[in-house]
């Protein structure tokens, strides 16, 4: 595999880097060059955190260029939405996206409408030709007692569904590289359960 690149967007509080963190630490493990970008001064404010992760034979830059993204995981649905110039159509973008919404504050201040799930979705089709939407912070709510994890269950259901080129076996090895051991055995669950987790597949 010449590269994969890999678009993360989500808020401050939804274990954004984490997941940065644990996928490049998978595509090491598989034996890739990896390069990742992140902007994360926003984190502790709820604010977005974009990033950006390029794995493959040679890696040379960390950033994806618009339109070049294979995946976007969008762990909240505007999110989706602001990273969304990151796909293409032609570069056959798959957009993974959780629809549990966080408003952000600026759309309360300006009185703004926070867009529909449909609506974010029709936006979406034009730079993908592939979008999924996943009920994972209900599932994994319903599973664990809380939605923490729900990016690990992004992750189990893209690896699950051959989204990501990355073997199980090395992502769980990033999980453990990565997340607290107290808390290690309820985000293996979780990732399993994104295994078997529910889709629209739009």
């Amino acid at each position: 595999m010449k590269e994969f690149n890999v678009v993360i967007a989500g808020t401050g509080g939804q274990g954004v880097l984490t997941l940065m963190r644990i996928i490049a630490e998978s595509a090491l493990n598989q034996g890739y060059d990896v390069k990742t970008s992140e902007l994360h001064g926003l984190a502790q404010r709820g604010g977005p955190i974009p990033c950006h992760i390029r794995f493959g034979e040679k890696i040379y830059s960390p950033i994806v260029m618009e339109g070049e993204a294979h995946l976007i995981i969008a762990l909240e649905p505007l999110e989706a939405l602001r990273s969304s110039y990151y796909g293409s159509k032609e570069n056959k973008t798959t957009i993974l996206v959780n629809n549990y919404s966080i408003i952000p504050l600026s759309v309360f201040v300006a009185k703004e409408i926070y867009p529909s799930l449909d609506e974010i979705v029709d936006t979406l089709k034009n730079f993908s030709k592939t979008v999924i939407t996943l009920n994972a912070s209900g599932l994994v709510k319903e599973a664990v007692g809380t939605v923490t994890p729900t990016n690990i269950y992004m992750l189990g259901y893209a690896v699950s569904k051959g989204l990501i080129p990355l073997e199980k076996k090395f992502v769980l090895e990033g999980v453990e590289e990565n997340v607290p051991k107290k808390f290690l055995e309820v985000n293996k669950k979780v990732f399993e359960l994104g295994f078997s987790g529910d889709e629209i597949l739009i």
